[in-house]
């Protein structure tokens, strides 16, 4: 019988170490692993094995590469292995700006399958800082924060991942006021991902699929929210059949990351039918990535080579002269002006009988890939 592991997530410490505490507490024979990644840019992990009674052991790991992959598949998977037949549960007490999505897929593994199966990754929110947070535009960095040498991903960024891969939040501290807020905060960001303050979620269960919780928050596929108001936060939905010109939708850019708090979706540009994008956007920083081809620019032959959730997602887009390409973005922020900011955007769009320049401001970031 495998071993149940829960992966519990947070930049917020306090927030997080809570979460593990009432875990061990409500798990006879369970464990938590930290590993301590403050030095890890000199390749120095702290690993800490803990129960509900207090530290069983510290071991000073020492890594050939400083980065979060290398603890995990040089320390964390051995370490988790070797835990197994003795306990009855494995907690992860992931360090504060470490990304929950990379964990679970190298935990989902052959060599650990017969012992290790992931039931849960929490992620721990402190319910009076989270609101403020997820504006911070601070570099990890900036704030002490880093996961490896180089490190350059933003604190907003890293807290905006790990609530929407998810698959439970749990808030921590705060006033009734702060929880009220947070909790609103979360039904934008997250409508779909169960919130616990008082009771956590059972996490001894079935294993889950990471590549179903991947395409949860992948793109192609993702689980993105619907229009909705609470109180003065504003998600809005913009979506469109007709291509996008890649000069003005460049020139707008700053000013539809900057009004609205977090921004995501999938959108396609005149000059580049075949070519799926993506637009994911937190506190004022914006990443736009070539994520592949629509399916609608591959031979029918081809789409049994894709999972059935991205042909699924195709399907419910499929327009007889589009195929699946379509405009699709998601913006969130306290009182958004959304008519405001659709004109803005069906402002960017291509006009008919209207010809493209031979410039293409996104080709330095979109073709960056093909000349590097």
């Amino acid at each position: 019988m495998s071993t149940p592991v829960v992966l519990v997530a947070g930049l917020h410490g306090t927030a997080r170490a809570a979460a593990v505490d009432r875990l061990l507490a409500a798990h006879p024979r369970s464990v938590a692993v930290h590993h301590d990644l403050s030095e890890v840019r000199s390749g120095r992990v702290l690993r800490t094995v803990r129960d509900a009674t207090g530290v069983l052991s510290t071991t000073d790991v020492r890594l050939a590469h400083g980065c979060v992959t290398c603890t995990v598949r040089e320390d964390l998977l051995p370490e988790l292995v070797r835990l197994a037949p003795a306990y009855s549960a494995l907690v992860v007490d992931l360090w504060d700006s470490v990304e929950p999505r990379s964990v679970a897929e190298a935990l989902d593994c052959d060599e650990a399958r017969d012992l290790l199966r992931l039931t849960a990754v929490l992620t721990a929110l402190d319910s009076a800082a989270l609101p403020e947070d997820i504006t911070r535009g601070e570099r990890l960095r900036e704030v002490g924060k880093p996961a490896a040498a180089g490190d350059q991903r933003f604190l907003a960024e890293v807290l905006a991942r790990q609530l929407e891969y998810a698959t439970d939040l749990v808030l921590h501290g705060g006033d009734e006021d702060d929880r009220d807020l947070a909790r609103a905060v979360l039904s934008h960001l997250a409508p779909l991902t169960p919130v616990h303050t008082a009771v956590l979620p059972p996490v001894t269960g079935a294993a889950l699929c990471t590549a179903e919780l991947g395409e949860r928050v992948d793109p192609a596929t993702a689980q993105l929210p619907c229009d909705a108001r609470t109180d003065d936060i504003v998600t809005t939905v913009w979506r469109s059949r007709r291509p996008l010109h890649p000069g003005r939708l460049f020139e707008a850019v700053d000013e539809l990351v900057t009004e609205s708090v977090r921004s995501r979706g999938r959108f396609w540009l005149a000059g580049r039918p075949d070519r799926m994008l993506a637009w994911d956007a937190v506190a004022g920083v914006i990443s736009v990535e070539d994520v592949g081809p629509w399916l609608a620019a591959l031979p029918e032959a081809a789409w049994d080579l894709v999972s059935p959730a991205r042909r699924l997602a195709a399907s419910l887009d499929w327009d007889g002269d589009c195929g699946d390409r379509v405009q699709h973005l998601v913006l969130t922020g306290p009182g958004l002006d959304a008519d405001r900011l659709h004109r803005l955007l069906d402002s960017c769009l291509l006009a008919d009988g209207e010809q493209l320049g031979r410039h293409d401001p996104f080709a330095a970031v979109l073709d960056l890939k093909e000349t590097a």
